[in-house]
């Protein structure tokens, strides 16, 4: 499993109703694509607690072979012609979740990046984060939960589907828009760490 996500953010008086739009009419096109576990069409207005406006959709890939087709294909290459060539953030897949709500469409999602510590074991930083997961999955409203790492920086990766609006908890919160999941239940099925 990999996730990955990019963000777009978007000016501070932009017409946020451009993006709902856009996914609305496009959001279906990921629907049936091969190697895609989820895709969350992810956004954040500024003033709704978020400091930014941002469009950011996340994804948990199956294969690597899915996300490389997806960035050099026509749907990538929309954004990019759109809004310009994000920076794509992917990390290693750990863990993957269903929650006690896993056939709700969710209304929201968190997400939560946090170091591993210097001074901690990788093993034990990581171990401790499986836990952390294993709560969230179990935690009422939760749709799925999965959690990823960053070998280059060292950084832990929690990312959460809800089906209310999401919990004030450490992390950026995001209004889910579409959710694609054409390969869902092949997340998770193996051991990751």
């Amino acid at each position: 499993m990999h996730a990955m996500q990019y963000e777009i953010t978007l000016p501070a008086d932009y017409d946020m109703g451009i993006i709902r739009d856009r996914v609305a009419t496009r959001g279906h096109l990921m629907d049936a694509f091969p190697g895609l576990g989820i895709k969350a069409y992810l956004m954040r207005e500024r003033g709704k607690d978020s400091p930014v406006s941002q469009y950011a959709p996340f994804y948990l890939w199956t294969a690597p072979e899915g996300m490389n087709s997806f960035l050099r294909g026509p749907g990538f290459q929309g954004i990019v012609q759109d809004f310009g060539r994000p920076e794509v953030q992917h990390w290693t897949g750990l863990s993957y979740e269903e929650g006690p709500s896993p056939a709700t469409l969710p209304r929201s999602a968190t997400r939560l990046r946090s170091p591993v510590p210097p001074s901690a074991a990788p093993a034990d930083a990581i171990g401790a984060a499986l836990e952390e997961s294993r709560r969230l999955a179990k935690v009422p409203g939760a749709v799925a939960t999965a959690l990823a790492y960053d070998p280059r920086h060292w950084e832990l990766l929690h990312f959460t589907l809800w089906d209310h609006p999401a919990p004030q908890e450490a992390g950026e919160r995001y209004e889910v828009l579409h959710l694609s999941g054409p390969e869902r239940e092949r997340l998770g099925t193996e051991r990751q760490w």
